[in-house]
């Protein structure tokens, strides 16, 4: 029975301005002339005979019939693609495009990462760092591990964890401040606190300010102490014994679990939103996307692994 397919080279600049949203940047991505993406579209149209875009000016928005193909156009697109890697390879390779936020990035996927490669030997992946929002489209970005449930409303989005900030040091600190061991937070010195400047996007991450006056222990002068502008290097001067930090538990996990820190306070405050596995409904059929998904969700949390502050 001889197949129905439509001109695949039209079918290929078509997924690309779906995906991009534009033109000029599946031009890029492909190669060729802004102009020849256009014309590639609109044989697919004369073809299908439906119109797959709406222009405004500069931007290209999917019509109803445009989603639809673009929908399936994605999947054929991932299946082929994959075929032909493993045809060319002789097996089968992921290569996922994964962004997550910079310390996030650093301190909990990476690590996750590395648990999955020990079983998956052929993963590939490439990790990106970057704040929200994460442009999708322009750097093709597979799975994203994201802060909230609402920042990418048409996409797939699973909350993970939701997680909690504690007091963390070095016990070279615990050792240097012997009174912290008995008396708690009421012993650390203002000037050793160590401060993370979340930025004007993460306002509902909790302070030191918030922390002391959940417990009710006191009430800090912030303008002393250490000031950080990334949570994982407040983790970093807190393990090299500079002071406490508030850290979140999830990014200490490791440090906790191998000594390097410990907690100088049990009682946490929650973070205001969870944190998400985003990925794009068309890339859902990507060889290793689901599967790393699953994964991820299915193991052991840091936060079940962190361990108090030893006794004295």
């Amino acid at each position: 029975m001889s197949l129905s397919l439509p001109p695949l080279n039209a079918l290929r600049a078509f997924e690309a301005a779906a995906r991009s949203g534009s033109y000029v940047s599946a031009a890029d991505e492909l190669g060729v002339s802004a102009a020849a993406v256009s014309q590639q579209v609109k044989n697919l149209e004369e073809f299908l005979g439906k119109q797959l875009f709406r222009r405004y000016n500069n931007r290209i928005v999917l019509t109803d019939a445009g989603q639809t193909i673009f929908s399936g156009a994605s999947d054929a697109l991932q299946s082929i693609s994959a075929f032909t890697e493993k045809v060319v390879s002789g097996r089968a390779r992921s290569r996922l495009v994964i962004s997550a936020l910079p310390s996030i990035a650093e301190r909990w996927m990476e690590p996750k990462l590395r648990l999955y490669f020990r079983d998956h030997p052929n993963f590939r992946f490439e990790l990106r760092s970057e704040e929200d929002l994460a442009d999708f489209a322009r750097y093709d970005i597979d799975l994203r591990l994201s802060y909230g449930l609402s920042l990418y409303p048409d996409m797939v989005t699973i909350p993970l964890v939701q997680d909690a900030v504690v007091p963390m040091c070095s016990p070279d600190y615990l050792e240097r401040n012997p009174a912290v061991r008995s008396e708690g937070m009421t012993a650390v010195p203002d000037d050793d606190l160590i401060h993370t400047n979340w930025g004007p996007t993460f306002v509902s991450h909790p302070t030191w300010q918030a922390w002391f006056t959940d417990t009710g222990v006191k009430r800090p002068d912030e303008t002393l102490g250490y000031r950080v502008g990334k949570s994982s290097l407040a983790l970093d001067l807190a393990r090299d014994g500079f002071g406490v930090a508030l850290g979140q538990r999830e990014m200490g996990a490791d440090d906790i679990e191998a000594g390097r820190l410990v907690l100088a306070d049990e009682r946490p405050i929650p973070l205001g939103h969870p944190y998400c596995l985003v990925y794009p409904r068309a890339k859902a059929r990507k060889a290793g996307l689901v599967d790393l998904v699953n994964w991820i969700r299915a193991a052991p949390r840091g936060i079940d692994r962190a361990a108090p502050a030893p006794s004295p």
